[in-house]
């Protein structure tokens, strides 16, 4: 193909040749045709640079003389170039300078200028189909901001972007938030357009960060002067707060007089972290930041990717890169600027595009352009031109140079250097990580060198007792005393890794600290600010006020308001066991018990059952009610009832029972193992709705500001707080309101008074206490935090922060929390009664009214014994005690043996399993009789007993008996049941024996009937009892 091209001239020539001998017309238009030839020669570009930019034209000029040289590129044509210098603030100038570049005759041209020139550039370019590498410039090197957004992706469109877009916004805010910043300041120099970062704005507004805006004069100097001589030293503190954290959008050199000059006047500490982005920042201006600052900074700038081989790094493929450029080592490639290398790249991707249109053959010839005459047509070539500028890419000094299909460059890398905190200057640098659009943040930018930086320091720690975070664990007189708790256990988990020491002390007022009517802070925030103390903690919360005179590291704890209550006492109440039924249900069932035993009574009068002989149970009113309560109490009953009304009635009443009696039980066993005492106070809304129950806090405390601030201010009020605030500022804040939290909790234990104050430690001392007497309630948002404060511009709170945030994410902070606030205490916290955490015993209380009715019916009995005896012998001592005069209705038992004769004939009838008492006729009287009586037995599926006489003292017994009874009665030859002789053989017709119904005999008037005649055989299996 080469030597095809190197034949080319030739080749035109011999046309040349032949034209002049065969047309004479083409002698008119040699000049016209040479100048073609010197075009194919010659390829000339024109550049448009920014009067301030001398170094890139020096850069460009050295680029074309390196390609002119290169051979294997450009082997016979050289490329010719034009450049203009013009305004960067003057887009007319620009056009003007590129119309006459058009004229002069053109393949392409090169601007490195700012945005406000480029947009009339890129119209005019657009107009004309030339080709436009467009490298954007900013002024003075501050960072670039996006250019207006122009009609991307149009078929005319001829402007090629050689700079990638701006991603610093993107990079800035994944920093601050891998940094974790929820306050900075953004500083930024007067060249720099402000509405470059609305996006990076607009993204941290969405995430609740706190930034600032702060434009940097160009005196440094008298600014600062300014600050100090206006603002008043509270507001000085409040800046210095402000000034730890800082992005700086800036140039290096206007960077580097900011520092020094904030850093003199003693605006920043030794814990301030200030973060530098600019896409140009050199090895040398890295240097020199350092130097100048304190604390930690970060730099974020761009960078390429380079191999690290010199000779690889200046040889890229056809073309040797010039040594001054590419040699790191070198102080001229040392002080390159990123828009000089983009500029030699652009000049190299140019080249390589005339080298492949000339081997293609599609070379369009170029006439002069007119850019004032409307009617000027635009360069036919210009498309193709573009196109191949598109498709081709070179590696140069940014790497690699390509386009995309909307004409913008893709490849960019940024790179972060960062230095430890120290307060020594001129620390090392290192590379923490990288950041590309595709991958985005490649590394990680937490600093893992902070455990040797406090060796050797002692820290004054100032502190207020405050269970279980401070308390005094050993007080021996003449030694220091020792403390502990959770503030302890964290202070010395960051003093084992951090390798500091430390000294305690209890601030001399023993309060936490607030500001008084002249401005001067109190207790422990006002022993920081006073620089008695290093730093401070305790249940100490982060509040705004005490952030602006003190800094406090992150929170290691979450805060919430919880209020102290005393359980409810668990009453005796020895009636327990009448709980699971009201009153007027116990008084129902007494009346349906008194109801049932009157209609059973009624039923039975109206409908008499028919008695077997000798039945001692009768259908009194007395003794249905004792069997309706018997059956009640699943006891059974004595009464018979035979007829069906009756026992319709009764099997109701049993159903009726029995679901009473399981609903009993069962509701029973739920009374005597479940506490159903409720304490109307659950939460903060009950609290605040009631005002039977005084509450109040620690006067002029967190918890007191926090009620204060959420009820009178306008912008933050909660109807709740302002009820709470009713209460507690009531009477001036003097009556419910206490000094200390202990005298808080003494009035909650032994008064009437609920407390409000730290919900962690309330819940330490509910957990704790020996009586479980207390519970709590509270917020389940915390609002608020628990952290270590140090002095105004402390370099150790960083480090502080970053160990506590290790400690709780491996987890060492919840097992110090455990150690305090355990689990598995034996006092329920949430429970609003003295309820028993283990087992489910029951005790005394809950039998005591079970046993007092036992008690009551036992006195009532004896009682009754009592008046039953007098009343016995009473009515005995009327009644003559002579045997002789004791009668017995012997007419009324003959009528019922006779009655039981003829209902029933048959000799096997058996009495009725109920129990039958066989009463002998006072034989106590009668000695000769008593040792006569012998019990034999009791008959098989009966309750009878019988008494069976010894024949041989029947006349004795006959003798006992008065003289009209036995006239009355004619027993006939009765035979013993064992020897088959005797006078009583005869057996009752049911099968029985003759029993006497009558227990206690009296006399009874005797009416003589016949006897009858028992005509019964012997049995010696049978014989007569009474």
């Amino acid at each position: 193909m080469s030597e095809k091209r190197n034949d080319f001239p030739v080749r035109i020539q011999i046309c040349v040749c032949t034209i002049l001998t065969f047309c004479p017309w083409f002698i008119s238009r040699i000049p016209l045709f040479l100048c073609y030839l010197s075009k194919l020669s010659s390829l000339s570009s024109g550049a448009i640079f920014d009067e301030s930019a001398k170094k890139d034209d020096e850069v460009f000029r050295l680029a074309v003389a390196d390609l002119n040289l290169n051979n294997e590129i450009l082997e016979t044509e050289k490329i010719t170039i034009s450049v203009e210098f013009v305004d960067g603030n003057n887009p007319f100038q620009a056009v003007q300078e590129a119309c006459e570049l058009m004229n002069r005759g053109i393949l392409a041209l090169v601007s490195s200028i700012g945005c406000m020139s480029a947009g009339s550039l890129q119209t005019l370019a657009d107009a004309m189909h030339i080709p436009h590498l467009f490298i954007q410039r900013s002024p003075t090197g501050t960072p670039r901001s996006s250019c207006p957004p122009t009609s991307r992706g149009r078929a005319d469109d001829y402007t090629l972007f050689v700079r990638p877009p701006v991603y610093l916004n993107d990079v800035i805010f994944q920093v601050v938030s891998e940094y974790s910043w929820q306050k900075f300041i953004i500083f930024y120099d007067t060249d720099y357009d402000i509405r470059g970062i609305q996006d990076f704005l607009d993204k941290t507004s969405q995430q609740g960060m706190d930034v600032s805006l702060q434009k940097v004069e160009t005196n440094i100097n008298m600014m600062i002067t300014g600050m100090f001589r206006t603002m008043r030293v509270e507001e000085l503190h409040r800046y210095r707060d402000t000034l730890r954290r800082a992005v700086l959008f800036m140039s290096p050199t206007t960077a580097k007089a900011f520092i020094t000059e904030v850093v003199e006047t003693n605006l920043v500490a030794f814990d301030c972290h200030w973060i530098i982005i600019n896409e140009e920042i050199s090895d040398l201006d890295v240097q020199e930041l350092v130097m100048k600052s304190i604390g930690r900074l970060t730099l974020i700038r761009q960078t390429f990717l380079m191999p690290q081989n010199t000779t690889q790094r200046c040889v890229r493929s056809n073309h040797r890169i010039n040594t001054s450029l590419c040699d790191p080592k070198d102080p001229k490639a040392q002080t390159l600027e990123i828009t000089n290398r983009y500029i030699y790249d652009t000049v190299l991707l140019l080249a390589n595009t005339f080298h492949r249109k000339l081997e293609d053959r599609k070379w369009h010839s170029m006439a002069s352009l007119t850019c004032i005459r409307k009617n000027s047509k635009p360069w036919q070539g210009g498309r193709s031109m573009l196109d191949t500028i598109k498709k081709g890419g070179v590696s140069g000094l940014t790497s690699l140079l390509e386009f995309n299909d909307n004409g913008t460059n893709p490849n960019i890398h940024f790179e972060i250097l960062g230095t430890n905190y120290g307060e020594d200057r001129g620390r090392g640098v290192s590379r923490l990580a990288t950041w590309d659009p595709i991958h985005g943040l490649n590394g990680t930018l937490t600093d893992r060198k902070l455990e040797n930086n406090m060796r050797g320091v002692v820290l004054r720690v100032v502190t207020v007792l405050e269970e279980p975070f401070v308390m005094v664990s050993e007080n021996v007189l003449g030694k220091p005393k020792k403390y502990q708790g959770f503030s302890i256990d964290v202070l010395e988990a960051l003093a084992t890794y951090l390798g500091f020491k430390y000294e305690i002390y209890v601030a001399p007022d023993h309060k936490y600290g607030s500001q008084q009517a002249d401005g001067v802070w109190n207790g422990l925030i006002g022993e920081l600010v006073s620089k008695r103390a290093d730093m401070g903690l305790s249940a100490l919360t982060i509040t705004p006020e005490r952030e602006s005179v003190v800094d406090f590291t992150t929170r290691y704890m979450d805060y919430s308001v919880g209020v102290l209550l005393k359980k409810a006492e668990r009453t005796v109440d020895i009636f327990a066991c009448l709980a699971p039924f009201d009153l007027s249900l116990w008084a129902c069932i007494a009346g349906t018990v008194l109801l049932v035993g009157i209609l059973v009574y009624l039923l039975n009068w109206l409908n008499p059952p028919r008695l077997p002989m000798g039945s001692v149970s009768s259908t009194t009113l007395y003794n249905s009610m004792w069997f309706v309560y018997g059956s009640f109490v699943q006891q059974g009953g004595e009464v018979p009832y035979t007829t069906l009304a009756t026992r319709m009635m009764m099997g109701v009443w049993w159903l009726f029972a029995l679901i009473v009696i399981s609903s009993y039980t069962a509701n029973l066993a739920a009374f005597l193992t479940i506490t159903r005492i409720e304490n109307s106070i659950q939460s903060l809304q009950d609290l605040s709705k009631q005002t039977e129950l005084p509450y109040g806090t620690v006067l002029d405390s967190a918890v007191y500001d926090q009620v204060r601030s959420k009820a009178m201010n306008p912008f933050e009020r909660d109807p709740m707080y302002a009820q709470m605030w009713r209460m507690i500022n009531h009477t001036g804040s003097d009556e419910n309101n206490v000094e200390e939290s202990k005298e808080g909790i003494q009035k909650v234990k032994y008064g009437r008074f609920a407390f409000v104050w730290d919900a962690a430690v309330l819940e330490y001392v509910a957990i704790n206490d020996e009586d479980c007497s207390f519970y709590t309630v509270g917020s389940n948002a915390a609002d608020r935090g628990y952290g270590i404060a140090m002095q105004h511009g402390s370099p150790y709170r960083d480090v502080f922060s970053q160990r506590i945030l290790e400690l709780q994410q491996n987890g060492d902070m919840d097992v110090l929390k455990l150690k305090w606030w355990p689990r598995d205490s034996p006092c329920d916290m949430f429970s609003s009664v003295n309820s028993r955490q283990r087992g489910s015993a029951l005790d005394i209380h809950s039998f005591a009214g079970v046993f007092c009715v036992l008690a009551a019916g036992v006195v009532l009995s004896c009682l009754i014994a009592i008046v039953e005896t007098w009343w016995t012998r009473r009515k005995g001592s009327r009644v003559p005690s002579k045997e002789d005069d004791k009668e017995i209705d012997l007419e009324h038992l003959h009528r019922r043996v006779n009655s039981l004769c003829t209902e029933d004939e048959s000799p096997h009838k058996q009495f009725s399993t109920s129990s039958i008492d066989l009463t002998p006729l006072d034989m106590d009287s009668m000695p000769a009789a008593r040792q006569a009586l012998e019990q034999i037995s009791d008959f098989r599926n009966t309750h009878i007993t019988t008494t069976t006489f010894i024949p041989e003292q029947i006349q004795t017994l006959s003798r006992s008996l008065s003289a009209k009874a036995v006239a009355g009665f004619a027993y006939g030859s009765v035979q013993d049941h064992r020897t088959g002789g005797g006078p009583f053989r005869q057996r009752a017709p049911n099968g029985g024996f003759f029993r006497s119904p009558i227990k206690t005999m009296s006399s009874i008037p005797y009416q003589p009937t016949p006897a009858p005649n028992f005509g019964y055989g012997n049995d010696p299996d049978r014989g007569t009892s009474i």
